[in-house]
C-alpha cells in the first residue's frame, strides 16, 4: 500500500515538474516575443500627419529648388568628369529630385490624384533640367576619356534594384518616425545615387552615345520606380488614412485610375527585377566557369574574353594552340547543368594563337636573344679595333714629332697648340703651320715660319686685327720663334 502512494506521489511530482517547465518556456517565448514587438514594431512612432506634410513640402520645384538642382547636376558633372567619389557623393546630398519621387508613391498608396499629378510634373521638369544642365557641361568640358565614375551608372544590375528599394524603405520608416532622421536621409541619397545617372545619360547626349544615354536614363528609372514602390508599401503597411473626396463616384473613379497606373509601372519593375536578377545568375556563373574551368588550368593562357547574353555567347582569346580535344571539353564543362544550370544554350567561340605552339615561340625567343648577344660582341670587337686605332694614330703622332725634334726643326706638337688655339680663341675655324722657303734678292734664302688662320666670318675685321696681334704673341712663344708672320683667309 505504502508503494503504491510513493508511485502516484512520484508520478504527481513529474507531472507538477513539466507543467512548471512548459510554463516557464512559454514565459521565455512570451518575452521574447515581446522584446521583439517592441524592438522592430514602429507604428506607435509614426507620425501621420507631420510625415505627410514632410513629403508634400519637398514636392514642389520652383525658386532656390531650381538652382539647388542645377548646383548639383553641376557638381555630379564635375565629379564624373575628374573621376572623384567625393564630388559625386556632394552631390548626390544636395539633390532634391527624391521629393516628388516620395510623392509619386504617397500618392499611390493614399489615392490622392492631385498629389500624383504635382509630383508626376514637377519630377519631369526635373529630369528634363538635370539632362539639359548635364548635356551642356559636358559639350563644352567633354571627358578626355570614359572612367569608372560614369561606366558604373551605364549598366544596372540587382544591386542597384535591391539598393533602391531598401534605401526607399529606409528613407520613409526614418521619414514616418517623429522627429526626422537626418543621417538616414543623407545616407539613402547617397546610396539611390539618382542624380549620377541622370548626368551620365547627359554625357551620353552630348557625345551621341545612346547605349549611355538609355543604360543611364533605365537605372534613374529603376530607382525611382523602387523608391517610389517602398513608399507605398511602407505607408500601406502604416495603415496612413487614404485621401478623402467628397464626392463618392469621383473618390472611386480616382481609385481606379491609380489603380490602373499604378498596376501599369508595377509590372515592367516586377519584370525588370525578373531580368535584372537572371542576368546577375548568369554573369556569376559565367565567372565562376572562366575562374574554375579556364584560369585554374596552368595549360590554358587565356587572354581575354567577352560575352554576349543576347546570342548566349561566350569568346576566348587564349594566347597557346587549342586542340580540338580541349575546346570539347570546354563545351562539356558548360554545358553541365548541375555547375552551371544558368547557361543553358550558351556556346564558347574559341580562338586559339595562329603559331604551332607555345614552345615555338619560345624557341624563337631563344634565337633572337642568341642573335643579339652575338651582335653586342661583335659591336664590341669593332669598338675595341677603333679603340686601337686611335693609340695608333697618337703614337705615329708622337713619333713624327720626335723625329723633327731630332732633326734640330722648331717643330712642336701641332695637335696640342691647335686645341689649345681653339680653345683661347673660339672664332678660328681652321689654323695651319708651315716653314716657307723665301728670297728678296733671289740669292740668299731664308726659312719664314708662317702661321695661316681663317677666322669666322661674323666677325668684323676690326676685333680680326686685335685678336691676331693676341694669336701672334702666344703662337710665337709657344713656338719658340723670334719671328712669326700670320696669314689670314676668309
Amino acid at each position: 500500500m505504502e508503494e503504491e502512494t510513493h508511485k502516484k506521489q512520484a508520478q504527481n511530482s513529474q507531472e507538477e515538474s513539466k507543467k512548471n517547465l512548459q510554463k516557464d518556456a512559454k514565459g521565455f517565448l512570451e518575452s521574447i516575443k515581446q522584446y521583439l514587438k517592441e524592438l522592430l514594431d514602429f507604428r506607435e512612432d509614426t507620425d501621420h500627419e507631420a510625415t505627410l506634410q514632410a513629403i508634400k513640402a519637398d514636392i514642389p520645384f520652383k525658386g532656390a529648388t531650381a538652382w539647388v538642382l542645377i548646383f548639383a547636376v553641376f557638381v555630379a558633372s564635375i565629379g564624373l568628369n575628374a573621376n572623384s567619389t567625393a564630388v559625386v557623393i556632394g552631390a548626390m546630398l544636395i539633390s532634391p529630385l527624391m521629393g516628388p519621387i516620395l510623392g509619386i508613391g504617397m500618392s499611390f498608396a493614399l489615392n490622392d490624384i492631385v498629389t500624383f499629378k504635382k509630383s508626376l510634373t514637377n519630377l519631369g521638369t526635373m529630369i528634363g533640367l538635370s539632362l539639359l544642365a548635364s548635356f551642356l557641361f559636358f559639350y563644352f568640358f567633354p571627358l578626355s576619356e570614359d572612367n569608372s565614375e560614369l561606366l558604373g551608372r551605364v549598366s544596372p544590375d540587382i544591386r542597384d534594384v535591391l539598393i533602391a528599394f531598401f534605401g526607399g524603405l529606409a528613407l520613409m520608416v526614418a521619414r514616418t518616425k517623429r522627429g526626422t532622421i537626418a543621417s538616414v536621409i543623407f545616407g539613402v541619397a547617397i546610396g539611390t545615387a539618382l542624380m549620377p545617372p541622370l548626368c551620365t545619360a547627359g554625357y551620353g547626349l552630348a557625345k551621341g552615345n545612346w547605349q549611355y544615354f538609355f543604360g543611364a536614363l533605365y537605372l534613374f528609372t529603376i530607382n525611382t520606380i523602387f523608391i517610389a514602390l517602398a513608399t507605398f508599401i511602407v505607408l500601406k503597411l502604416l495603415r496612413f488614412p487614404m485621401h478623402k473626396y467628397a464626392n463618392a463616384a469621383k473618390r472611386k473613379r480616382y481609385a481606379t485610375v491609380a489603380t490602373i497606373v499604378g498596376v501599369s509601372v508595377m509590372i515592367p519593375a516586377i519584370f525588370t527585377f525578373i531580368r535584372v536578377f537572371n542576368e546577375n545568375q548568369i554573369n556569376t556563373q559565367i565567372n565562376g566557369f572562366i575562374n574554375n574551368e579556364i584560369k585554374s588550368n596552368k595549360y590554358l593562357q587565356l587572354m581575354d574574353w567577352s560575352r554576349d547574353l543576347d546570342k548566349k555567347e561566350i569568346s576566348l582569346n587564349f594566347f597557346n594552340e587549342v586542340t580540338e580535344a580541349t575546346e570539347n571539353d570546354l563545351t562539356n564543362e558548360l554545358a553541365d547543368a548541375k555547375e552551371y544550370p544558368n547557361l543553358e544554350g550558351f556556346s564558347l567561340k574559341i580562338k586559339g594563337s595562329d603559331t604551332k605552339s607555345f614552345a615555338l615561340i619560345t624557341s624563337a625567343y631563344k634565337e633572337k636573344r642568341e642573335e643579339l648577344l652575338e651582335s653586342k660582341n661583335i659591336i664590341a670587337g669593332l669598338q675595341k679595333q677603333i679603340s686601337d686605332l686611335q693609340e695608333t694614330i697618337t703614337s705615329l703622332n708622337q713619333r713624327i714629332e720626335e723625329d723633327a725634334l731630332n732633326k734640330n726643326q722648331k717643330v712642336v706638337a701641332f695637335s696640342r697648340i691647335a686645341k689649345d688655339a681653339k680653345i683661347r680663341y673660339v672664332d678660328i675655324e681652321e689654323i695651319g703651320f708651315a716653314s716657307v722657303l723665301s728670297s728678296k734678292d733671289f740669292i740668299k734664302i731664308d726659312t719664314m715660319p708662317i702661321a695661316t688662320i681663317k677666322w669666322s666670318i661674323k666677325i668684323p675685321d676690326s676685333i680680326v686685327n686685335t685678336k691676331e696681334k693676341e694669336l701672334r704673341s702666344w703662337l710665337q712663344k709657344e713656338l719658340e720663334l723670334d719671328t712669326l708672320f700670320l696669314k689670314r683667309e676668309r
